[in-house]
């Protein structure tokens, strides 16, 4: 039977119970325990985005210079963006059983799939990083409000260290856990952000312009659209995760019902980035955002900002830790998957001391959106293409050769890599960066070319895009990686897969060898 032709309606086994550790690594999960639903891949992008993290960077705008309706606007128009190229990046985990970075190895190549790790790992030490200092900041903020603690490095270093600790048990724990407590987030925090307009009915002003001479960047379009982009980086944040969670769904889900998900999910996160847009106009100028509006609030309100701070704190850090400390445990075999969630997540945290103690928070943060922007935004091109041309087939088994220790199958290309993708990104990847205006730290050389305005994304989707056709014409790939009816609109060559071999000197074969040894 063809991957398409098997349905949703397989028989499935419960769920394991939140407490219970998960024991799937990027290994293909059966279809009897694919028991999500589009709604669970709507709550977890939702719960993942409806906090402190996602509101932080909604400050942007008002902090670059903006009205606060030329913030909306920026906005709106970063989300709908960042939608709409996320939106197909739903639709691999259900076809293939597993992540998006073990997914694009049909594409790039089982052993060029790192790349996605890569990308995986950087957007997640940002926003794990992100949601821990912003949480953290708030409840420091509400101690010194509500009981006068003074703040301090140590106050905050402890704060930080507890968020960043209940994040990794969390995800330590592993699917089932992660999609409870974003359940919770969905709903909680959506509350807790609309009481905000009670909050502050009496001081928010609508009309709040500082002026032209207040752009970040010099000129209105500018630094519009680098506010634009800036928002843009949390859906595209996604991109690398979404095969985590969708995974876990039947494989017979509709498109439309994975897209509609995925939509849907990143237009509610314009809840919170709203409320960091309205409020970060009544604490204009202030150093510390968060503290600033904790001090800027009712008292009341105050409280409820710990809770959200806290909620926030576990939903976006676990979204982020979650899908690196999959994909490291396949790319450094001698891991499990919870050794290397703890790894990562202890380097993230010594990266949030470091990043919040020591440099600038803006700087810090606007450079690492800015290089998931230039960097993931390519990737996922040319992911939504070769699902297009490849009809959306995917053979699970050949997808996992290079995790089991071995060589050859559909996507073994040459050694590993198939270099039409892996080119195509690399090339789109640097001539992004070429002309990026993330300052003060990504900043490239043909960043004035459009008179300051940021070519970053359309040059770096443009490049990837023809990069990637053009390969695929000119050099086309062998039929047997598009399955029984063929390719969509590009060639195919005769070809014959090579043979499925084990690769005994791989790390994957040691560490199986001693893992069979241990329980041996």
């Amino acid at each position: 039977m063809s991957n398409d032709a098997r349905t949703a309606s397989a028989p499935t086994t419960p769920p394991p119970r939140i407490t219970e550790v998960e024991q799937h690594g990027v290994d293909t999960i059966p279809d009897a325990e694919r028991t999500s639903r589009p709604l669970d891949l709507f709550r977890i992008q939702f719960g993942g985005a409806n906090t402190f993290a996602t509101v932080l960077l909604g400050t942007f705008p008002i902090a670059l210079g903006l009205s606060f309706w030329q913030a909306v606007l920026a906005t709106l128009l970063g989300v709908a963006v960042g939608a709409l190229i996320l939106a197909p990046m739903g639709l691999f985990g259900p076809r293939t059983g597993t992540n998006n970075a073990v997914s694009s190895g049909a594409h790039v190549g089982v052993r060029g799939r790192v790349v996605g790790s890569f990308l995986s790992l950087l957007t997640a030490i940002a926003f794990y990083s992100i949601s821990v200092w912003v949480s953290g900041d708030a409840i420091v903020g509400a101690l010194g409000r509500l009981a006068g603690v003074p703040d301090s490095p140590l106050l905050r270093s402890v704060v930080y260290a507890l968020i960043g600790a209940l994040v990794i048990v969390v995800v330590v724990y592993g699917y089932q856990f992660m999609l409870f407590v974003n359940k919770v987030a969905v709903i909680a925090n959506t509350i807790l952000f609309l009481l905000a307009i009670v909050a502050f009915a009496g001081t928010f002003d609508a009309g709040y312009d500082p002026g032209p001479s207040h752009y970040a960047l010099g000129g209105f379009w500018p630094t519009f659209i680098l506010a634009a982009l800036i928002v843009m980086s949390n859906p595209i944040s996604f991109g690398a995760f979404l095969g985590d969670w969708s995974r876990y769904i039947p494989k017979g889900t509709s498109t439309r019902r994975l897209v509609g998900a995925t939509l849907l999910g990143q237009g509610a996160s314009l809840i919170p980035f709203l409320f960091g847009v309205a409020t970060a106009t009544l604490v204009s100028g202030k150093v510390d955002y968060v503290v600033g509006l904790v001090q800027a609030s009712p008292l009341w309100y105050a409280i409820v900002l710990i809770v959200v701070a806290f909620l926030g704190g576990l939903s976006t850090g676990t979204t982020s830790l979650y899908g690196t400390g999959l994909d490291f445990s396949s790319v450094f075999p001698r891991f499990t998957r919870v050794q290397a969630t703890i790894g990562i997540g202890t380097l993230a945290f010594l990266f949030i001391l470091v990043g919040r103690l020591v440099f600038d928070l803006l700087g810090a943060v606007n450079a690492f959106v800015g290089a998931i922007v230039v960097t993931t935004t390519p990737w996922m091109i040319i992911l939504a293409i070769a699902y297009f041309t490849h009809r959306g087939w995917y053979d699970e088994r050949d997808l996992q050769v290079f995790n089991r220790g071995e060589t050859g199958g559909r996507y073994w290309f040459r050694a590993g890599i198939n270099w039409r993708g892996l080119i195509a990104w690399l090339v789109a990847a640097v001539v992004g960066l070429l002309f990026s205006n993330y300052p003060p730290i990504v900043v490239g050389p043909f960043r004035d070319l459009a008179g300051g305005i940021d070519l970053s994304l359309l040059s770096g989707i443009v490049t990837a895009a023809v990069l990637y056709v053009a390969a695929l014409w000119i050099f086309p790939e062998p039929d047997y990686v598009f399955g029984p009816d063929g390719p969509r609109l590009v060639p195919s060559r005769p070809g014959t897969p090579q043979p499925i071999e084990q690769d005994h000197a791989s790390a994957a074969a040691r560490a199986a060898v001693r893992r069979a040894k241990t329980l041996g």
